[in-house]
C-alpha cells in the first residue's frame, strides 16, 4: 500500500469510493454465506431497508457538513452499525427499543411504521439542537420517539441496560407465565463493544442470567454491536464471543452485521428465544466503524493506515449493493441513483432548516426535569374493612403510638392497598422483612409479585426501578444502608433524574427509593452501615430528597412522595433514619414522647412544609433526622437549665429545600444555629447558611454544628465525630 498520508476528511473519501466501487462493482468479499435470496422477505423490502442504510449515511455526512458551518453539534456517527436498520424493521413497535447512539439505520426502518413520521427532518433538528426537536427540544442530540416507542438514552457507558432489564422484567411481572408467543413483547437494548467492559453491563447480564435461572419470564435481547473498538483502544479478538459464548442462561446469537441477510437470521433466532420462549438473549453483530469516533477524532493519530483503509473497504453499503445485485433486485445505476437522490433530499432539508433557534432562557430548559401538572389524581383510599383485613391481626394496633418503623410499615400497607401499581422490592424485605423489619408482613399481605426479594446489586435495584416507573408502575426499592447507594448513583443521576428532562417531558420514570440512612447506630458501627454523606443526593436536578425524623410524619411525608409519582412521575429518595426506627423515649427512659399516633390515610405533609416545636424568641434550631431530634433534647435542657427558649424546626425535605417556609420562621429570628448530621463539607448546613444570608430580609447571627470531615469509625468513638446534645447546648448558649 501506498505510504503517503491520509486525507483527514475521510467522509469524502468514503462517499467517493462507494460511488467508484459500485460503478466498477469492486465489492467487499462476503464473510457470510447468507444471501437474500435464501430469505421470507420481498425484493421491495431488501431495496426499503438499503435505502434507510443510504439516509443514515447521508445523515451522517450532513452532521459533519453542517458541524463546519456551526449548525449542527453533534457528529457521533452510524456509519458501518447500518445493519441495524433489520432491526428496526423486523420488530414492530410494540417492542420497546433502548438504543445507543450508532441506530440511526434503526431509527429510519421504524419511522417508516409511522405514516406521520417525517425521519429526515426530526434528525437534522435534533442534531441542530432546535427548540422543535420533537423528543428532547434541543437539549441534547439522541434517539427517541414516543411513536416509535423508543425512550431516549445519552448513555454512552451502558448505563441504559439495568433499566431494560427493568423494563423487560416489568413487562411480564403481572402477566403469569404464560404469555402468549406472538403477542408477548421484546425489549431490545444496544450498545459497543466497548461499553460491554462496562461494570453496569455486565451487572445487567449478572441480573438477566439470575432472573432466568430462576425460571422468571424474561423478553429481553441485548444487542452488542461490535465494532471492535472504542474510541481509540481496540477490543481484542474474539473477546466478546469468548466471553459471552457459554455463560448459563444467556443464549447467545451472532452475525455479520455488514450482511443484511445474515442479521436477519440472527434476528428470527433471537426473537424465537425472546418471544417465544421468554428468554435472554445476547446477540452480536459483528459491525466496523467508520470515519472515526466522532466528526473531532481523527483516526490516523492512532490506528494505521492500513487498518483504516481495510475497515473503509469493507463498507456495509457495498456489502448490501453486493447482495442486491447478485439477486438482482437493483442495478449499479439504480444503486447509484438511489444514493445521489437520498444525498439531494436530505441535503435540501438541512437547507431549508438552517437556522434554528434553540431553547433560549433557564425557565424553557428547566421546564422538562420534572412536570408541574399532574397526569392523574391519586385512588381513592380503601375501605376500612378493607383495611382490617388486609392488616389482619395488627389493625387493632394502628391507633396505638408507634416507633418509625412501624409507621413506615402501616403507611405502605395503606399505599399498596390505595395503589396498586407500587411494588416494593430490595434484598430480605419479603421473608425478613427488611433489615430493620420496615417491611414486615408485606409480602403475606400482597404476595410475591409485589413484595419481591431480589438479588444484591444496587445498580440492577435502581436499573430495575426506572424500568419498573417507565411501565407505569410506582416502584419502591429499599437500599439497605446508604453507602450502598454510591456505586450506583449513575442509575438515579444519569438515567432516572434526565428522562423528563431529555424527552421534554413525554416520558418519566416514577419511583419512591427508600433507603435505611444516617448515623449514630449505636450496637452495629463503621462507616457503611453509619453514612452521613447525601450531597451526591442533593446536587441531581429534579429529585425530591424527603427525610422524615418521627413515624407520624413518615407516614404523611412517604404518602406525598407516592402521590408525586404516581400523578407527576417525580423521582423520590426517602431517607430513613436507622437510628430512630425503634426509638420510644426522648428525655428519659420510659417517657414514650417520639412514639406517635398513625396518622388518618388522607393526611399528607406539603412538599413547602415544615416542621415546628416550641415558640421560643430566643434562638431557632433548623435540622432534620437525627440532629432534630437531638436538638429536641437540647431544646428542653436550654429552657429548664438556662433560661434560653428555643424553636425547633425540622426541615424534612432536603431537596428541594422548602427556603419560602424557611425564610418565613427565620425572619422573627436573629440568632439561628443549624445542626446538621452530614460532614462540615457538602452538607446542607452549606446551602442554609448562604441561602439565610442572601435572602433574609434581616441581619441574621448563624452559627453552624456538624459532622466532621471523616469516615464514621466502629466502637464507641463515633461520638467525636458527630453532633451531640451537649455540643448543640454548648454551640446555643455561645451563640446566645
Amino acid at each position: 500500500m501506498s505510504n503517503e498520508p491520509l486525507q483527514l476528511d475521510r467522509k469524502k473519501i468514503i462517499d467517493e469510493n462507494f460511488i467508484r466501487r459500485v460503478r466498477e462493482k469492486d465489492f467487499p468479499k462476503a464473510k457470510s454465506s447468507a444471501e437474500l435470496l435464501g430469505c421470507q422477505l420481498s425484493k421491495d423490502l431488501w431495496v426499503d431497508l438499503f435505502e434507510s442504510q443510504l439516509l443514515s449515511r447521508q445523515l451522517d455526512f450532513i452532521a459533519r457538513d453542517l458541524k463546519e458551518s456551526n449548525q449542527s453539534f453533534y457528529t457521533i456517527g452510524s456509519s458501518g452499525h447500518e445493519g441495524n436498520a433489520v432491526l428496526g424493521h423486523y420488530f414492530s413497535l410494540q417492542d420497546t427499543a433502548f438504543l445507543h447512539y450508532r441506530s440511526g439505520a434503526f431509527m429510519v426502518q421504524r419511522s417508516k411504521k409511522d405514516p406521520q413520521n417525517n425521519f429526515i427532518r426530526d434528525c437534522l433538528l435534533s442534531l441542530m439542537a432546535s427548540e422543535k426537536d420533537p423528543i428532547s427540544a434541543g437539549r441534547h442530540k439522541i434517539w427517541g420517539s414516543v411513536a416509535l416507542n423508543i425512550p431516549p438514552q445519552t448513555s454512552t457507558i451502558a448505563s441504559h441496560l439495568p433499566k431494560a432489564l427493568g423494563y423487560a422484567y416489568s413487562t411480564i411481572l403481572d402477566r403469569g407465565r404464560h404469555l402468549d408467543e406472538v403477542k408477548t413483547p421484546v425489549v431490545i437494548c444496544s450498545f459497543g463493544d466497548a461499553s460491554f467492559n462496562h461494570s453496569t453491563s455486565q451487572g445487567a447480564f449478572n441480573g438477566a442470567q439470575y432472573l432466568a435461572y430462576c425460571n422468571v419470564p424474561l423478553p429481553l435481547i441485548f444487542v452488542c454491536e461490535d465494532n471492535g473498538i472504542g474510541i481509540s483502544v481496540p477490543t481484542p479478538g474474539n473477546w466478546i464471543e469468548d466471553n459471552v459464548k457459554g455463560r448459563t442462561h444467556l443464549h447467545y446469537v451472532v452475525a455479520d452485521g455488514l450482511n443484511m441477510a445474515d442479521v436477519y437470521r440472527a434476528c428470527a433466532e433471537a426473537e424465537h428465544f425472546a418471544r417465544a420462549k421468554q428468554q435472554p438473549v445476547f446477540m452480536h453483530l459483528k459491525t466496523v466503524r467508520l470515519m472515526g469516533h466522532a466528526g473531532s477524532d481523527i483516526e490516523s493519530v492512532y490506528r494505521r493506515r492500513e487498518d483504516i483503509l481495510l475497515t473503509e473497504a469493507d463498507d456495509p453499503l457495498l456489502h448490501s449493493a453486493r447482495l442486491l445485485i447478485e439477486a438482482g433486485y437493483l442495478t449499479t445505476q439504480e444503486i447509484l441513483h438511489r444514493y445521489q437522490r437520498i444525498h439531494d433530499e436530505v441535503g435540501l432539508e438541512a437547507k431549508a432548516l438552517v437556522g434554528q433557534k434553540s431553547l433560549d432562557s433557564v425557565a424553557a430548559i428547566k421546564q422538562s426535569l420534572y412536570q408541574t401538572e399532574r397526569d392523574t389524581v391519586p385512588p381513592s383510599l380503601p375501605s376500612e374493612n378493607i383495611r382490617e383485613k388486609c392488616f389482619a391481626g395488627a389493625y387493632k394496633n394502628i391507633t396505638s403510638k408507634r416507633t418509625l418503623a412501624q409507621q413506615i410499615n402501616s403507611a405502605l400497607t395503606d399505599l399498596m392497598l390505595q395503589y396498586d401499581s407500587i411494588v416494593v422490592y430490595g434484598e430480605d424485605v419479603g421473608v425478613k422483612g427488611g433489615v430493620y423489619h420496615v417491611t414486615a408482613d408485606l409480602q403475606k399481605r400482597f404476595g410475591q409479585g409485589r413484595v419481591i426479594d431480589s438479588f444484591l446489586d444496587e445498580t440492577s435495584l435502581l436499573g430495575m426501578a426506572i424500568g419498573m416507573g417507565m411501565q407505569k408502575r410506582i416502584p419502591i426499592p429499599e437500599i439497605q444502608f446508604l453507602a450502598y447507594t454510591h456505586n450506583a448513583i449513575d442509575q438515579l443521576r444519569g438515567e432516572a433524574a434526565t428522562l423528563s428532562f431529555f424527552s421534554n417531558g413525554q416520558y418519566q420514570n416514577p419511583m419512591v427509593i427508600r433507603i435505611a440512612s444516617l448515623a449514630y447506630q449505636k450496637g452495629f458501627g463503621g462507616h457503611f452501615h453509619n453514612e452521613n454523606a447525601i450531597a451526591f443526593l442533593r446536587e441531581i436536578p429534579g429529585i425530591i430528597v424527603a427525610c422524615p425524623s418521627n413515624g407520624s410524619d413518615a407516614a404523611k411525608m412517604l404518602r406525598r412522595c407516592v402521590e408525586q409519582a404516581h400523578c407527576y412521575g417525580r423521582v423520590v429518595v426517602f431517607l430513613e433514619p436507622i437510628a430512630l426506627y425503634s426509638a420510644k423515649d426522648l428525655h428519659s427512659p420510659g417517657d414514650g414522647l417520639w412514639l406517635g399516633d398513625y396518622p388518618d390515610p388522607d393526611e399528607k405533609v406539603a412538599l413547602n412544609e415544615v416542621g415546628l416545636f416550641g415558640e421560643g424568641e430566643d434562638l431557632l434550631i433548623i435540622s432534620y433526622g437525627n440532629g432534630y431530634y437531638l436538638s429536641r433534647q437540647a431544646e428542653q435542657i436550654l429552657k429548664n437549665e438556662h433560661g434560653v427558649a428555643c424553636t425547633v424546626m425540622d426541615l424534612r425535605w432536603l431537596a428541594p429545600l422548602a427556603m419560602d417556609a424557611i425564610l418565613k420562621v427565620a425572619a422573627n429570628f436573629e440568632k439561628v444555629l443549624i445542626v446538621d448530621e452530614c460532614r462540615k463539607t457538602g452538607s446542607i448546613s452549606e446551602e442554609l447558611y448562604t441561602r439565610l444570608i442572601e435572602e433574609s430580609e434581616r441581619s441574621i447571627s448563624i452559627k453552624r454544628l456538624t459532622a466532621e470531615d471523616c469516615f464514621i469509625t466502629l466502637g464507641k468513638s463515633w461520638q467525636h465525630l458527630l453532633p451531640s446534645r451537649e455540643a448543640i447546648v454548648r454551640e446555643a448558649l455561645g451563640l446566645i
